[in-house]
């Protein structure tokens, strides 16, 4: 089979356009995303700071925003996974982000006509979140039908380095356009970017996985095949102890990173440059991340991976940013912690997509996604009110909290925030040494066995894995 492939093959029709497919596929699908990308970055970066302009020094209405999004991902989980197996998983790709699209079109409606509100945005990402638990699993399952599973960590590197890439440019960008275009401005933009993601997957071919046993065995109607990824995870405590490191490490996160923006903004007297710097600089580190996942691939052990991702991501990511008083410190940091990130989230993928047979993945996976996602909304509504209303208070000059940790991260506005991050950042390292003192954690790859057939490795065309790993390992 040649790296390009018609999506009619077999049917006849030999003058139809062919399409790209298999690695290629790949990058052009990235490609789209990482324009997308881009400009949904620059929305994510100018709205938080539309927000505080409404409501200044509260945190609650930017956890709030955070909290619409995340919760519909979760609630629509499950039924999204089995539509996912039933449904072209090209397809759904391209409705999540038709939908993320419209979403950003009813903000700038609203805004270009002066009826936006906060209260809108709550709406639109809870509509964009619903559609996003579409998203990940389809794109999951496409990737195991695409490549082979030795490059999994790398292609997950290398979708963490995509995202990394939108998020050093987005700020930057945001800053410099939002003087020149404005608010409005960068919401069409975003929307613009949605319309090249979309086109990019036209262009492309994208296989359905092959029925497997686990396939047949998780047929039934609508309710049976949403709750199938339930019964496929239980089963297999090495997959539920990987996801339960996640749901806890996930809650610890979402308890302090929704009051970054406003911890950073309050300790600079609402200072953006900074705090774009900042995360440009966790950007970066991200970008480094995902270099280096896609050259490596991750561990060789990817349990390690994940384990030793979580200690190193709370110490250096998160306390550390607690700890820091100005732009050094958190630069330092955010680098740190999203540095961490493609090599936790990349070998936590490589297990589950060599592990998990494709026909199912799309159950599975937003299943797992579920799991690890399950506390996010409590951390995203929780962080809002600890900071408000119990940590900023109480780490003050009278507060109970200032005498004991006063000296540590100070009792200016913000300090609470940052004591936040101090401890949060502890208990998540915490979360990472409990899954390594786990045997069914430590040594789940020992423990599963792989799925087969590998229907990657069978459609994928040798010239082109030979070189991609030409262009990707350094021996």
């Amino acid at each position: 089979m040649s790296i390009l492939d018609s999506d009619q093959q077999g049917t006849g029709r030999e003058n139809t356009p062919k399409r790209p497919t298999g690695i290629l596929a790949l990058v052009v699908v990235m490609v789209g995303q990482v324009i997308s990308l881009l400009g949904s970055g620059m929305t994510g970066f100018a709205m938080p700071l539309w927000i505080w302009g409404k409501e200044p020094d509260k945190a609650a209405p930017l956890t709030l925003a955070w909290f619409a999004f995340v919760v519909t991902v979760v609630l629509f989980s499950p039924v999204a996974g089995a539509l996912v197996d039933r449904w072209n998983r090209k397809l759904v790709m391209m409705l999540s982000d038709l939908a993320a699209g419209l979403t950003t079109v009813a903000i700038l409606v609203l805004y270009s006509t002066g009826y936006l509100e906060i209260w809108h945005i709550y709406v639109t990402n809870a509509i964009s979140g619903a559609f996003q638990a579409f998203q990940f699993p389809a794109f999951s399952a496409a990737v195991t039908a695409m490549v082979p599973k030795k490059h999994y960590g790398r292609v997950s590197g290398m979708m963490s380095l995509s995202h990394s890439l939108s998020g050093i440019f987005a700020p930057m960008l945001a800053v410099a356009l939002l003087g020149i275009v404005g608010f409005g401005g960068i919401l069409v933009i975003d929307v613009i970017t949605f319309v090249v993601a979309i086109g990019a997957l036209l262009l492309v071919h994208v296989p359905q996985a092959e029925r497997t046993a686990a396939g047949e065995e998780g047929q039934g109607n609508l309710l049976q095949e949403s709750l199938y990824g339930f019964r496929y995870i239980f089963q297999r405590p090495s997959l539920l102890g990987l996801q339960l490191v996640f749901m806890f490490g996930n809650l610890l996160t979402t308890l302090s990173f929704p009051v970054s923006t406003p911890m950073i903004l309050t300790r600079t007297g609402g200072n953006e440059t900074i705090l774009a710097i900042a995360n440009a600089a966790g950007a970066g580190g991200g970008i480094a991340g995902g270099l280096l996942m896609s050259a490596w691939g991750g561990p060789k052990r990817k349990s390690y991976g994940v384990v030793f991702g979580w200690v190193l991501s709370g110490l250096l990511g998160m306390t550390l940013l607690g700890l820091g008083r100005g732009l050094t410190v958190w630069a330092i940091a955010s680098f740190a912690g999203s540095f961490m990130i493609p090599i936790i989230n990349g070998s936590n993928q490589a297990i589950w997509q060599a592990k998990v047979a494709p026909d199912v993945q799309g159950r599975v996976f937003s299943i797992r996604a579920m799991i690890a996602w399950i506390t996010t909304p409590l951390g995203a509504l929780g962080s809002g009110f600890l900071a408000d209303h119990l940590f900023e208070p109480a780490v003050r000059e009278t507060g109970a909290l200032s005498a004991a940790f006063g000296g540590l991260v100070g009792t200016e506005p913000g300090s609470g925030m940052s004591l936040m991050f101090v401890l949060f950042g502890a208990l998540a390292a915490a979360v990472g040494l409990c899954g390594y003192a786990s045997p069914v954690v430590r040594n789940a790859e020992d423990i599963l066995p792989d799925h087969e057939p590998a229907v990657a490795e069978a459609q994928a065309p040798s010239g082109a894995i030979e070189r991609w790993e030409e262009a990707t390992v350094h021996e």
